[in-house]
């Protein structure tokens, strides 16, 4: 027999490239946050991560994001499921309009953010005569996460409504069952992998974000201080050890979260697999 063709014409190159692109571009950077901590003792590292400031700015950032990227699991499959299964005019633009956080830098959507929901502006002047205070409050933050963690969960779970056999449904409702046990029963066992996918990644990237947060924040010590300005905060006095300690503790939290929301995905698959 003949030499075995390949799909891809030059595998070896390609690969070689692939590998030096990802310890480019992601390991190096992340070996770099090990050595620059490993300067400090246990101890130190310690004593850095549970600072007052340091433990109020891990409480607002994590509390934060969990709320938003709860809300954006919910609102990410409404506004997937509107796309997908409804037409209506101008959906074309609806659509694209989702990639919107994408392509926007952070720092103009935290100063439109906090313009529109300060309590001079056109929409936190509305929940200021309620008594309500958007802007510089853990509100405000949670409000620019969703705007920047709903794509995740709209793309995630877009492409499974779209490929979702209506069939199923139609058997559950010539069965007997009502709508929202369609939902329950047929439908949202088929969305949960994607919706936990897109909750993971929203979350992920909730815990980093940086400039479309720290306008609206207000950055007040033990109330809206987020992590990534302590963190900018240590690299400006110099102190890279310690910047690279904290950022360290969110990068570790960012892995768990991702590892656990794919035991989830797995765990899923089995399932779904093992009833078809």
């Amino acid at each position: 027999m003949g030499k075995k063709s390949r799909i891809i014409p030059g595998f070896g190159l390609s690969m070689g490239v692939t590998l030096s692109m990802l310890a480019l571009i992601v390991l190096i950077p992340l070996a770099s946050l090990v050595i620059f901590t490993a300067k400090l003792t246990p101890s130190e590292i310690l004593e850095v991560i549970t600072r007052k400031r340091v433990l109020a700015s891990f409480e607002v950032t994590f509390i934060t994001a969990l709320i938003a990227s709860l809300i954006n699991a919910v609102m990410g499959v409404v506004l997937a499921w509107v796309l997908v299964r409804y037409d209506f005019p101008f959906k074309r633009l609806m659509d694209g309009m989702i990639e919107l956080p994408f392509a926007l830098p952070t720092a103009v959507a935290g100063i439109s953010l906090t313009s529109l929901y300060a309590d001079t502006g056109a929409v936190g002047k509305i929940f200021a005569k309620f008594g309500i205070k958007i802007a510089y409050t853990r509100i405000g933050i949670t409000v620019a996460l969703v705007f920047i963690g709903i794509p995740f969960v709209v793309r995630s779970v877009q492409p499974v409504l779209e490929k979702l056999d209506p069939l199923y449904e139609e058997a559950a409702g010539i069965l007997g069952a009502n709508k929202s046990q369609i939902f329950r029963k047929v439908i949202l066992p088929e969305l949960s992998p994607a919706i936990f996918t897109g909750f993971g990644l929203a979350f992920g990237r909730c815990l980093g974000e940086y400039g479309s947060v720290v306008f609206i924040a207000g950055n007040q010590p033990f109330k809206t201080e987020i992590t990534p300005l302590i963190i900018m905060s240590e690299l400006q006095e110099y102190d890279y050890s310690s910047a690279t300690a904290i950022a360290l503790v969110m990068l570790l939290a960012a892995f768990v979260i991702l590892f656990l929301v794919n035991l989830i995905q797995i765990r899923n698959s089995k399932i779904l697999g093992g009833g078809h």
